[in-house]
């Protein structure tokens, strides 16, 4: 239905044994809602389990205790609505950049002569027709962020999940992948949930900003980003309400940073 969120955890908790027999849980009682075409930003502090949360989307976890949700229905193993983007890249070596794109399409049963012409229309998207032949070692940084784009939005994902993914690159080329991302986004109305220890990052895109308490994470706090659509991020951070907005999410989050440093310490 319609108005069914994309994605929902309900009170969920996440356990693990340690090496030496120790049980420990990276999340209590984490709910979240991300709403169909919800662009969701999470930050938190390192190590309170942003990364585990995706991964109980994915299917590739599974929850303690509490229900995790895609579309309505339960997860139970891996959905290829969902696209996944890592903080390393996800390009085979030996590829060139258009058999890297196209290798989700053709893995799916696609043609192959649609699946190589579906590839280089994404792949002129985001302005690499020059380089399809091309293998990754041969490109920038920057590049290399733009074919795993172009991996992911191939296979048209309803649900779209980001773990860092900008986390490598320069603070000028993150701004013009960010401008890149949300320009795909807006084509397709994917539900997103974008992971990052940046703050300004996670204002600049997303609509909404869970902040995460430390280990185990728990949702502390949830603020809307009531900045207009659409954004130019190279502009937008330096404005007045930007900045308020920054100030209020960062005295959330400072706490929770200062209390994981502790327990670290």
């Amino acid at each position: 239905m319609p108005d069914t969120p994309a994605i929902e955890l309900v009170n969920v908790s996440r356990r693990f044994l340690s090496p030496d027999g120790h049980a420990f849980s990276t999340l209590k009682d984490f709910t979240l809602t991300v709403k169909r075409g919800e662009f969701v930003a999470l930050v938190g502090p390192t190590g309170c389990g942003k990364s585990t949360t995706l991964n109980l989307i994915t299917g590739l976890g599974h929850p303690s205790s509490g229900q995790v949700r895609v579309f309505g229905k339960p997860v139970s193993g891996i959905d290829p609505r969902i696209g996944f983007t890592f903080q390393a890249d996800a390009l085979f070596p030996w590829r060139n950049v258009l058999d890297n794109v196209v290798a989700g399409p053709l893995f799916r049963g696609r043609p192959k002569a649609e699946s190589y012409d579906k590839a280089r229309d994404w792949l002129a998207r985001v302005g690499l027709t020059a380089f399809e032949r091309h293998y990754p070692h041969q490109l920038s940084g920057g590049m290399r962020k733009r074919v795993a784009l172009a991996q992911t939005f191939i296979n048209n994902p309803e649900i779209l999940l980001m773990d860092e993914p900008f986390s490598a690159l320069d603070v000028q080329t993150r701004v013009l992948m960010h401008e890149e991302l949300l320009q795909l986004w807006s084509e397709t109305g994917a539900a997103v949930v974008f992971v990052t220890h940046d703050l300004e990052e996670a204002i600049a895109l997303a609509d909404t900003v869970y902040v995460l308490t430390a280990r185990p994470a728990t949702v502390k706090s949830v603020h809307p980003i009531d900045i207009p659509r659409p954004r130019v991020i190279s502009e937008v951070r330096y404005e007045e309400h930007f900045i308020a907005i920054s100030r209020r999410i960062w005295a959330d989050l400072k706490q929770e940073v200062q209390m994981s440093t502790l327990a670290a310490a």
